[in-house]
């Protein structure tokens, strides 16, 4: 790392340059601000810690791309995010596409349980547990000020779930002074694939200059498919571009400002995301083909209502935040080979009826709803002052949430009662399959889980001088967590009722040590604990699974599963060199993980459950380095490694000590540069090139599993346009060398899938302000 900052360092060697701080704040792209520029790097502002901070002083490994940043590089979702950040990475859920990713942060994964990465829109949590029917939530990149992504266990702010890290979505909010009306739009071509297009719209209307203020965001957009639907007997294309995605976003933001220090800011979030079908083709068939007999496609909603106040007491600041978040996910999945060729299996008489039913489609028809209300109640003291006052700065605040999470599963087999009775007999005679199939359906499953935390959290910093801090925090949780489960018919092995419930309470402590070297060198140090609940599960019929329990030597599957817990260790440096012409920051970590929680499958039916399961660790270490040689170039490079494995055996998982933890790859890293300069007087120039690599992973603990091992990857970004007046054009590409490598071969439902990038694709966007 050190070799590497001297390289980019000698770049400025022909000047000489005072070092100096700079307390600005700028989210302004150069592409907006032609003339003169800056020959700075800009300063950006964080509420990482939940006050107003400069992330370059901020004790904690944290990445920040601002709204411009995702714009200008066209990043527009979360597969991009997690190429451009250090040490963050996404896996498929149960296949892959809009809300069907598990993001992971520091090798800190796990499908099983609550999420292990705390997902927020402004300070509203968008945190579920993992489940197999669906992935994080994930609103669209849209009218955002910035991006923030905390590394390492934010538990004492952030609560549970947030143990490798917390990932921040900060929006735009009303401006009460000026009116704003900014459009962008962009159409798009994917190689073997169709048009695309993506169109907004931001207003902000200053009703009472100073005190009232509405902002309205509008966003609609397409992504064509490029899977094609092949005859599973002719192989012939029935239907191109299966995948094709369409999206509907809106928001709208009020700002009142009654009297001096008090701020009142409701807003709503809605986004509307349409998939007909997942991202994934067959691994057995040419490049970006799919057999599939039933086709799956899915809905995503997202409503984020909240409403926000903020009071300045005098000697500290009150922040409310009231908050509703409610999503719903209807998805299909095609479950022939499961289901059909299974029941298939088993008949034996008469002739051909078992052949009949195997080719039968059936499909897995999965509804997710998820509604939390929210409400936390915070107040911090004021910054900390070197010139006088005290030397103690602190914040602490109150929280619940209220949790339902519920799960409808019914996996009908098209036509089976049909073939039965053409064939004469009786399907549910004990003889035959003995269990009766109402409207064709072969299984039936209703999980209600309902989560409640209460939590008293607090944090309080101590400065020894003005460059020298010490912090203590600490975070108080006592939760409940239950599941009512319902199932009935075939694969349940008939009616079934299960309940189960768990209280929790954790204490999750931190502490931290950072000293400003000088006003542009920081060194810092910290301890943290990481924490997630336990959980529940539903009920698993012995009679369908008893081979299985007896290979894992159980009578049954465990009804619940505890909570699991991780310490973190971590020091960094953050500086700012050159005259502010060079920022680099180094951090480097160990993490030590226990009773993970960990999902077990039973692979002779199907089924499986959660339990706690042996140790982990995990050691790293990330650099972001920013250089502005000139003016007019900004160059950067960001890079991580990982190494997480598995420190104990676990013999339920087939897994030993030193086994990799599944979907972690070993290294990312991403190089960019951005060059301006000037066509005319009025009129000025871009171009802008990105290298993302994704090093390999393991995508199962299994060694002959298909998707045992992830390989590495690159993908190349780029794009060049002009700013004249208000407005700007770009020629943009994205996966400019059209990388096809498959980086994941999962399986889903018996089928062994390749997900692969998205293909080169080459468009053109105009943005500007009316």
């Amino acid at each position: 790392m050190v070799f590497l900052a001297a390289a980019i360092s000698s770049l400025f060697a022909s000047s000489a340059w005072a070092q100096q701080s700079t307390d600005t704040a700028s989210t302004t792209p150069a592409a907006a601000t032609p003339g003169k520029r800056s020959e700075q790097i800009e300063t950006v502002t964080v509420t990482a810690q939940k006050r107003k901070e400069d992330a370059s002083k901020v004790p904690l490994s944290i990445s920040v791309m601002t709204g411009e940043d995702l714009v200008g590089r066209h990043i527009t979702d979360v597969g991009d995010i997690t190429r451009s950040i250090p040490n963050i990475s996404n896996s498929g859920a149960s296949g892959t596409g809009a809300g069907l990713s598990n993001i992971e942060i520091r090798g800190v994964s796990s499908a099983a349980g609550s999420a292990t990465v705390g997902m927020y829109m402004d300070d509203v949590s968008l945190t579920t547990r993992n489940l197999y029917s669906l992935g994080s939530a994930e609103p669209k990149l849209f009218d955002l000020d910035r991006i923030e992504v905390l590394r390492g266990p934010q538990g004492t702010l952030y609560g549970a779930s947030s143990m490798g890290g917390t990932i921040k979505f900060i929006t735009n909010q009303p401006n009460l002074n000026e009116r704003e009306n900014n459009v962008y739009s962009e159409v798009s071509s994917t190689k073997g694939g169709g048009t695309n297009y993506t169109a907004n719209g931001v207003f902000n209307f200053p009703l009472i200059k100073d005190e009232l203020a509405l902002r309205i965001g509008l966003q609609k957009g397409r992504d064509s498919g490029y899977i094609d639907q092949v005859s599973p007997t002719t192989g012939k294309v029935v239907a191109s571009g299966i995948n094709s995605q369409d999206s509907s976003v809106a928001r709208l933001a009020l700002k009142w400002v009654p009297m001096t220090g008090l701020v009142i800011t409701p807003s709503v979030f809605y986004q509307d995301v349409k998939s007909d079908d997942i991202d994934a083709s067959y691994t057995d068939l040419p490049k970006n083909q799919t057999n599939k007999i039933v086709r799956e496609p899915g809905k995503d909603r997202l409503l984020v209502p909240s409403l926000t106040v903020n009071y300045d007491l005098g000697s500290a600041d009150l922040v409310s935040v009231s908050s509703y978040f409610k999503r719903n996910f209807d998805r299909t999945q095609d479950g022939t080979v499961v289901n059909s060729s299974y029941i298939g299996s088993l008949i034996t008489t008469p002739p051909g009826l078992g052949d009949l039913v195997s080719g039968l489609p059936s499909a897995v028809y999965l509804n997710n709803e998820i509604k939390q209300f929210s409400q936390e109640i915070r107040v911090a003291s004021k910054p900390y002052d070197p010139k006088g006052g005290s030397p103690i700065t602190w914040l602490g605040g109150v929280y619940y949430s209220n949790l339902f999470t519920t799960v409808v599963d019914n996996e009908p087999v098209f036509g089976i009662n049909q073939a039965f009775n053409a064939a004469g007999v009786n399907i549910a005679d004990p003889s035959q399959l003995g269990s009766a199939f109402p409207g064709d359906n072969s299984y039936f499953s209703a999980r209600h889980y309902h989560t409640t935390q209460k939590a008293v959290f607090g944090e309080a910093s101590y400065y020894f001088s003005p460059a020298l801090q010490a912090t203590v925090g600490a975070r108080y949780l006592r939760a409940s967590d239950s599941l009512v489960r319902d199932g009935d018919f075939f694969f349940a092995g008939g009616p079934q009722h299960s309940e189960a419930s768990s209280d929790f309470k954790a204490f999750t402590p931190k502490f931290a040590i950072s000293w400003q070297v000088d006003p542009n060198n920081t060194l810092y140090a910290t301890a943290a604990q990481g924490f997630r609940l336990g959980g529940q599960n539903r009920a698993i019929p012995t009679s369908v699974c008893a081979a299985d329990f007896h290979n894992l030597n159980l009578s049954e599957a465990p009804l619940s599963f505890g909570p699991d817990k991780l310490w973190s260790y971590e020091v960094g440096s953050k500086s700012r060199l050159m005259g502010n012409r060079l920022s680099v920051n180094l951090a480097a970590f160990y993490i030590d993980w226990n009773k993970l929680q960990q999902d077990i499958t039973l692979p002779g039916c199907g089924f499986d459950f959660e339990t706690n399961v042996g140790k982990a660790k995990s050691y790293g270490a990330e650099v972001e380095i920013k250089a502005k040689p000139t003016a007019n170039l900004l160059l950067s490079f960001s890079g991580g490694y990982t190494n997480a494995t598995l420190a104990s055996d676990v013999p339920s998982l087939g897994a030993k000590s030193g086994d990799q933890i599944q979907g972690v790859p070993k290294y990312n890293a991403s190089l960019a540069a951005t060059y301006n300069f000037s066509i005319t007087e009025d009129t000025y120039g871009f171009a802008r090139a990105g290298v993302h690599w994704v090093g390999s992973s393991h995508g199962s603990l299994i060694h002959t599993d298909p998707d045992y091992v992830r390989p590495s990857y690159s993908t190349v970004d780029a794009s060049v346009g002009a700013t004249f007046g208000s407005w700007e054009v770009s020629l943009f590409a994205k996966n400019l060398l059209n990388n096809d490598k498959v980086i994941q071969r999962p399986n889903v439902q018996s089928v062994s899938e390749g997900y692969r990038l998205r293909p080169l694709t080459v468009g053109l966007s105009l943005s500007g302000k009316l």
